[in-house]
Order: structure tokens, then sequence, then C-alpha cells
């Protein structure tokens, strides 16, 4: 009888899209039928014209938040969710050695630790790499934009030295909440090649080429893995939620994370 009872077992799974004015959440069965559904908003910041910041901690417990609460409206056990994957915008996420944020914000508030996709400071750093007719701007549309993560990181670099010296991670919304949860420090293919200029399609799994970054003098993203240990595709394994996100989603270790992608 108790193994028939594991048998029928119902199983879920959380999808959490993190959207620039709020965090859903949906718990779906495994045919796809959706169980419960939950909103919550996030905080926006504009200190200054074409500046649009907000805050991953703010975010990561407003996804926190609905999880819950869907869990909550279902009447959903936790010990039937067996995974997780999150969805994000094209936000850019800063983090010190500590995982603790670190301001991107002309306001120095470490607070304020995420570029907004349609966040536009970066117009000049974008003219300037996009002069440099480089070959991985042919995959981009032979133009990068300013709501791509890479004229970002040269604002940052070329305007806010404290924060790019103290950064030790910079990562894509989905690709932190990844984080957050598995303690993964890995990036989504989807992510890096669509905002970042990595050349997923060249050699087994991709790879940078560096030579792009050094000539935008960019090089040292790459010291100490400021961009990661290692590229996956998406909706493949990054490892179960940490007891810490477990406690936090109130959900269990043994639920999976899945790798990400931009929303």
């Amino acid at each position: 009888m108790e193994a028939q009872n594991i048998e029928n077992k119902s199983e879920f799974v959380v999808g959490v899209d993190v959207g620039t004015g709020s965090a859903r959440a949906g718990i779906f069965a495994l045919d796809g039928a959706m169980s419960a559904s939950a909103v919550h908003p996030i905080k926006i910041f504009r200190p200054a014209a074409n500046h649009v910041e907000q805050s991953s901690e703010d975010v990561w417990t407003a996804v926190c938040k609905c999880v819950r609460q869907a869990l909550e409206t279902g009447k959903i056990d936790s010990q039937n969710v067996v995974g997780i994957s999150f969805d994000a915008t094209c936000s850019l996420a800063a983090l010190d050695e500590n995982d603790q944020p670190v301001t991107i914000s002309t306001t120095g508030n470490d607070e304020q630790n995420i570029i907004v996709w349609m966040d536009h400071r970066a117009e000049k750093q974008t003219n300037e790499i996009n002069k440099t007719k480089h070959r991985v701007l042919d995959y981009v549309g032979g133009r990068i934009s300013p709501e791509q993560e890479i004229p970002k990181l040269k604002w940052i670099k070329e305007n806010l030295p404290e924060t790019w010296n103290r950064t030790a991670k910079f990562l894509d919304l989905a690709d932190f909440l990844t984080y957050r949860a598995s303690g993964a420090n890995v990036r989504s293919l989807c992510t890096v090649v669509c905002k970042w200029t990595y050349m997923g399609h060249e050699g087994e799994f991709g790879n940078w080429d560096e030579s792009f970054f050094k000539e935008i003098e960019l090089e040292d993203l790459f010291v100490n893995n400021r961009v990661g240990e290692a590229v996956r595709p998406m909706g493949t394994f990054a490892g179960n939620l940490t007891a810490q996100a477990a406690g936090e989603l109130e959900l269990s270790t043994e639920t999976a994370v899945g790798i990400g992608i931009i929303d």
C-alpha cells in the first residue's frame, strides 16, 4: 500500500517570472496544468534621467512571497514540488565576495544593485562599442544595444570604479535567481548569448571571445570568475535548493533548480 501511495503521489514544478514591475509564481502539475499562481510587486528606483534600478534583495523577497502564497492558495504540499526555475528581465545584478549587493547607482546605495533592462545610461559606451565593428557584433544584428549588459558594464567601470572593484559577480537577473536558489555560480546559455556576446555556437559549449573584451577595456571582467564558472543550456540541472533558499521559499532541499532564461 505504501509503494502504491508513493507511485500515485502528485508532483509539481514551480515557474517564476520576474518582470519589470512584479514577480509571478505559477505551480504546475507535470502534465502542464496550472494548479495555483500568485503575484507580488517589486520596487523600481529612478535616481536620474535614463537611470532605472532595482534591488536584488527586494526581487528575491518578492519571489519568495509569491511562491509561498501560491503554495498556500493551491494547498500544495511543498514535499511534492520537485523542481523550480526562473525567467527574468535581462537586467544586470552586482554582488560582492560575500554575495551582498553592490551599488550600481550614483546614489551609492548598495540596495540599488540592479541596472534594469530599460536603463539607457550607457548610450555613450554603446556607441563606442559599436564603432569597434568586432566580429561578436555580427551575432547581435551588427550593433549592440544599451539594453544589453556589455555597455552597462563599461559604464560601471568608467563611472563607478569602486563598484567595479568591489563586485565579485556580475549576473543577468535570471542567473542571479538561479544562483540565489541553488548556490551554483553558472550562467544560462540564453542570457549570455543574447545579452553578453557569448559565442554559443563555437566549440562544444561555446566560448567568450576575450579579444573583444580587451578591445573595449573590459578584460578584467574574467578575473576570478566574475561572469560565472560555467555556461549551461536553459532547463538543465543547476543543483538542488540550498537550505537557506528552501526555507525562504518553504520548499524542500530535494527540489531541483533548472537553469533559467530571459523573459
